[in-house]
């Protein structure tokens, strides 16, 4: 019965977060979406993504559900954040363009990176950004935002904070050992 109180205690301020960042959008092209935080699995692969400062993305085999559809995201190492989406046409939708903006990152001070991906027709496909490397631990606003044929497709925000104001969620993944 502790534990309840502090979850009621918490809604309020994710309430209160999420009403600041800007609206979801979507297009009719589709069908269901949704945004939140996830605990990555394993990484089987990688993929080129020359528009990133890794210069590559991560290649998963499981589907991870959402931890949280709060949209603000402790800075923490190996957490990630994005977005499940399905096209309206069964078919789905190829060469859609990622684009991930958010605050200066890296001795480049890089803000905006992208890649090319997809979006099935058949169940929602995972497109999500995940802290591997120290200099990506950058907070303030971050926009996912992809795109087909110059078309937006769907754009959401999110709110990267440091751990320490939302200590449930940067432990949710186990990397509580990480925080600094």
């Amino acid at each position: 019965m502790y534990r309840l109180i502090p979850l009621i205690l918490i809604v309020p301020v994710f309430a209160w977060a999420q009403a600041a960042l800007e609206p979801s959008r979507t297009s009719p092209d589709i069908a269901s979406f949704e945004a939140g935080i996830i605990c990555p699995p394993e990484s089987v692969g990688t993929s080129p993504a020359p528009g990133t400062l890794a210069g590559e993305t991560h290649i998963i085999d499981v589907d991870p559900h959402f931890v949280s559809t709060a949209r603000r995201v402790p800075a923490v190492m190996g957490i990630g954040f994005g977005v499940k989406a399905m096209a309206a046409d069964e078919f789905g939708l190829e060469d859609v363009v990622m684009v991930v903006t958010h605050p200066p990152m890296g001795d480049a001070q890089v803000q905006t990176q992208s890649y090319i991906t997809s979006i099935s027709g058949v169940a929602p496909s995972l497109t999500f950004y995940q802290f591997d490397f120290a200099y990506e631990l950058v907070t303030g606003p971050w926009q996912m935002i992809a795109t087909r044929d110059g078309e937006v497709l769907y754009q959401t925000s999110f709110e990267v904070v440091p751990p320490q104001l939302v200590t449930e969620l940067a432990s949710v993944c186990g990397f509580e050992n990480l925080l600094s």
